[in-house]
């Protein structure tokens, strides 16, 4: 008995490498997030057709090198002055659409007053912040975002709430401030948190486009080589820990952005 398969002509794509993402190797730890969120922002911009007049801007931090990946003109700026420099991009070149790429101990710590400012100031930008809990590049030192009890290269028998205070909730505060039009916290751990987070990254950039204020999305991600774990042992302590303290959802959306057609 013979059996008859049939090849179609043409296959259809369902999957491509994005235009906006460099063709490299990757620097990262092996199982970091960032690569995950770079080909996110690289996804959307192709999608939204914006890769010749975008300018993205990296601070300080595992963040700086986004310019390696994403194929757009690129900024640094010094540790925690992200948001102050894309300001300035923005203010001088209006038709541009500018975004900062920044981790917790950059945008939560030296920048909570860049931050904060430029979200009451509604400038219009796009913010992707990544949260692991953890300074990544400089050694896995304590930060802002590191939860209670957590050990870090800083905090060897753990995060003490006594002299060290809580771990800061930026989604929850920059929701707060008049000028912020989306605020919302995504994840990076699951292919389902990845495909929700990608869409909130697109609304971002859209309300950007359509002038509507800032928007910020933070993201909650994971740190294998300063938590000691594997990559499959980081998600699910993310997952089961993180999200906990940091709890996902929108935390301000306004009704212009909310009709923004995002797909």
């Amino acid at each position: 008995m013979s059996i008859e398969v049939k090849i179609p002509d043409e296959m259809e794509l369902v999957y491509e490498y994005p235009d906006a993402l460099t063709e490299v190797s990757s620097h990262y730890c092996p199982g970091c997030t960032h690569g995950i969120v770079h080909r996110l922002v690289a996804e959307v911009i192709d999608e939204l057709g914006i890769r010749e007049k975008t300018i993205g801007v990296a601070p300080v931090g595992c963040a700086v090198l986004a310019y390696k990946y994403i194929k757009t003109d690129f900024v640094e700026a010094a540790h925690g002055r992200a948001l102050a420099m894309a300001t300035g991009i923005k203010r001088v070149n209006p038709d541009k659409i500018v975004f900062t790429y920044q981790g917790d101990g950059d945008l939560a710590a030296i920048g909570t007053a860049e931050t904060v400012h430029a979200a009451n100031r509604g400038e219009l930008l796009t913010t992707v912040f990544i949260n692991n809990a953890i300074y990544g590049m400089t050694g896995g030192q304590m930060a802002p975002t590191t939860l209670p009890g957590m050990i870090t290269t800083s905090s060897p028998t753990g995060r003490d709430v006594i002299t060290a205070g809580y771990p800061i909730k930026m989604s929850e505060i920059l929701a707060q401030t008049t000028g912020a039009v989306y605020i919302t916290r995504e994840s990076a751990t699951n292919l389902g948190a990845i495909r929700k987070t990608k869409k909130a990254i697109k609304r971002a950039f859209m309300a950007q486009i359509a002038g509507l204020g800032y928007a910020c999305v933070e993201v909650v991600s994971t740190c294998c080589t300063n938590w000691n774990m594997d990559p499959w042992e980081a998600m699910k302590w993310a997952e089961e820990n993180m999200t906990e303290y940091f709890p996902l959802g929108t935390f301000k959306m306004t009704d212009e952005v909310k009709a923004l057609q995002v797909r």
